[in-house]
């Protein structure tokens, strides 16, 4: 994977310079703690932000190992915090979007494009998982977001909460999801979810102590 490509294309605006982890399946739990552990560092982070993103950027580091036919991705943040921005870009050199969807019958006959522009929508799935994972992002992006990327092939979705454009792109050999979030805006978290779990508690649990914990109230 050519991720000084990656580094160059999302990350070259400013001199910040992000972080880089490659994960597998005995290292992505250590990749996703790494990271949002760091975002939990800076306290002009706002944690309902947190407690959104840590569900959604699990389900995609998730989607690599699960949908990409590939052992390991490529897990890329930045906070900016001058601009309240959070960076978040997950990579694979696998099949892609549309390939993974067509191993489903139902989308035996998705095209590329169409593939790229529906794997937001709720329950879109190969049949390996719930086809929840970007849609939840999708809902992020809707809440607290500055834009969402989908880059698959020669295909690309690009969201910025209201609307959806698609454009040919240069091709990208797997799927490249990448998404800008204010750090600084209080959201409901559990509605990003859809409320269909409870992402604010379960980030509470993990990343915060007893004393973080009372500080929240």
């Amino acid at each position: 994977m050519n991720v000084d490509r990656l580094i160059k294309r999302y990350f070259s605006d400013t001199d910040r310079q992000p972080m880089i982890e490659v994960f597998d399946h005995d290292t992505i739990y250590g990749t996703y703690r790494d990271i949002v552990a760091l975002l939990n560092s800076y306290p002009d982070v706002e944690v309902s932000v947190l407690q959104a993103l840590s569900y959604c950027f699990y389900e995609v580091l998730d989607n690599v190992l699960t949908h990409s036919e590939r052992k390991c991705g490529t897990a890329i943040m930045r906070y900016v915090p001058e601009a309240n921005k959070i960076q978040i870009l997950v990579a694979d050199d696998g099949i892609g979007v549309a390939d993974s969807l067509r191993t489903n019958p139902q989308y035996a006959d998705i095209s590329e494009t169409d593939a790229v522009r529906h794997c937001i929508d709720d329950g879109v799935t190969d049949g390996k998982g719930m086809g929840f994972g970007l849609y939840s992002t999708s809902r992020l992006i809707k809440n607290v977001g500055i834009t969402l990327e989908i880059h698959s092939g020669s295909s690309k979705l690009l969201y910025d909460g209201v609307n959806i454009r698609m454009e040919d792109a240069l091709k990208w050999q797997g799927t490249i999801v990448y998404f800008e979030l204010y750090s600084n805006k209080e959201i409901d978290p559990n509605d990003v979810v859809d409320n269909r779990t409870d992402c604010e508690s379960q980030f509470n649990e993990e990343f915060c102590g007893e004393d973080e914990l009372d500080n929240l109230w």
